[in-house]
């Protein structure tokens, strides 16, 4: 199945600017609609009562350089 990426934002933000747009987030989800804006790009999208939430904590290793960097995601998903 092709992948349309709909909004994608990435920056560096302080731990506590992240709580904040959790926060925010939660709050949204919360209530069903939520709203991803940024300068150019703004999605709307409505969100089921029981939609799948998945959480995943990766380490991964750079084969280079042998850094190793954390992703921590949070995801939901549900088909329309």
């Amino acid at each position: 199945m092709p992948e349309e990426v709909l909004y994608k934002t990435e920056h560096q933000e302080t731990r506590t600017q992240i709580a904040e747009a959790l926060r925010d987030a939660a709050d949204q989800i919360e209530s069903g609609t939520v709203e991803l804006t940024n300068n150019t790009d703004e999605e709307t999208v409505s969100i089921p009562e029981n939609p799948k939430f998945e959480v995943e904590l990766e380490r991964l290793t750079d084969s280079e350089t042998g850094d190793q960097r954390y992703e921590l995601e949070y995801e939901i998903r549900w088909t329309k």
